[in-house]
């Protein structure tokens, strides 16, 4: 049984923006949540065309004297319907719904974004608390949290299909690159970069292509939600830290069908960059859905130390360094201890493929399963430390 943890008081009848990934289930959770609104799908060519050549004939889609909820399914694809919105909100008081599995549209454009006038919420795949009994850890890893796995005969044939959608829906039929081709080979290229810290110059010359290119295509994948870049940890260093962000696809199921295998590939090469996935994706959602407020990086020194995930807050300081293996021990935790030299007031977290949890002195060992489980409420507790004098 699924039950989505996503949480808006959808009784003030505040506008509002829904923001994700396609398949992550957003027009499934309104349409559960709201079943008898006004629902405007421009998806349904014949919607998109009539909009699109005249925004303001969305008027013809509202019933007269209507005071319910008004959903408009990826509004990106007609960034000018946001004027008419804002207008309808100003004017008539009706309540709007606004979907949204990309953004570029509406920064690029410069749009009005309905500041003060709508909030705005994210959906993400699904997390550990929302699966109840049906958490299949190697399934996970391997396919993913897009909803539509749980209940797929051929979870790889529908990545595979999702992947495809993508390229030929909100890539190519939105223009947002000239050749496709070459994109394309980008998105394989760049899951190898998956967990990685990013090197244009090498990407570029992998992709046949210029830095200015992939620097474009890294923020059209950000753009369309489906990639993350994680900046460094750098807030009062005390060593010198490497500048460039690491780089995560969404989802741990697009990541690996993404990601080419090869006879020199190792499995456990790709696992560990699934199992880091796996995390920060769950992770995201638990900040976002909670309302934790928590900033995310990650923290690698000049000189070879490095922790996987830093969580940063007025809840909390943690420090996650994760390991795909079964086993661990105090070697493992050397990132985790340099962190802790230089700051510290983190907690600090060793997360591993195993079954046991305990202690390697200030290092908390604790499975994955584990962690993924208790995540809410260990980043939503009280922090035993004081992080008065944490750094700025």
């Amino acid at each position: 049984m699924i039950s989505r943890i996503l949480n808006i008081p959808l009784q003030y009848k505040k506008s509002f923006f829904l923001f994700g990934p396609r398949g992550t289930g957003k027009t499934h959770w309104l349409k559960k949540n709201l079943p008898n609104c006004v629902y405007i799908d421009l998806l349904d060519a014949e919607i998109y065309g009539t909009l699109l050549a005249n925004p303001h004939r969305i008027v013809n889609f509202i019933p007269k004297d209507y005071s319910d909820w008004i959903i408009l399914d990826e509004v990106q694809r007609v960034p000018e319907l946001l004027n008419e919105v804002h207008r309808l909100i100003e004017n008539h008081q009706h309540c709007f719904v606004l979907t949204g599995s990309s953004s570029r549209k509406l920064r690029k454009k410069g749009v009005n974004l309905l500041a003060g006038r709508a909030l705005v919420y994210h959906m993400h795949p699904l997390i550990f608390q929302e699966m109840g009994g049906d958490f299949n850890f190697e399934h996970i890893l391997r396919y993913g949290l897009l909803p539509a796995i749980l209940f797929e005969p051929s979870p790889a044939a529908y990545l595979k299909a999702y992947v495809a959608t993508y390229l030929r829906e909100e890539v190519m039929l939105e223009g947002l690159t000239r050749n496709l081709s070459v994109f394309t080979r980008f998105l394989e290229i760049a899951s190898f970069s998956q967990g990685q810290v990013l090197n244009m110059s090498t990407i570029a010359r992998e992709v046949g292509t210029s830095q200015k290119n992939v620097s474009n295509y890294f923020d059209i994948l950000e753009d369309l939600l489906i990639a993350h870049r994680l900046p460094v940890f750098d807030k009062r260093a005390q060593r010198q830290t490497i500048a460039h962000p690491k780089f995560y696809y969404f989802d741990v199921g697009v990541y690996q069908t993404l990601r080419p295998r090869g006879f020199l590939d190792t499995q456990s090469e790709i696992d560990g960059a699934a199992l880091e996935t796996l995390f920060l994706q769950s992770l995201r959602a638990v900040n976002d859905y909670y309302e934790l407020d928590y900033q995310l990086f990650y923290w690698r020194t000049t000189s070879g130390f490095e922790v996987d995930f830093v969580i940063y807050g007025q809840r909390g300081f943690f420090a996650f360094e994760i390991k795909r293996a079964h086993s661990v021990n105090s070697y493992n935790a050397k990132g985790l201890r340099a962190f802790q030299q230089d700051y510290p007031q983190a907690t600090l977290y060793l997360l591993y493929g195993g079954d046991k949890e305990y202690f390697f002195e200030e290092v908390h060992v604790m499975p994955i399963v584990t962690m993924l489980e208790k995540l809410p409420k260990i980043l939503g507790s009280s922090h035993e430390k004081s992080i008065s004098d944490s750094p700025t």
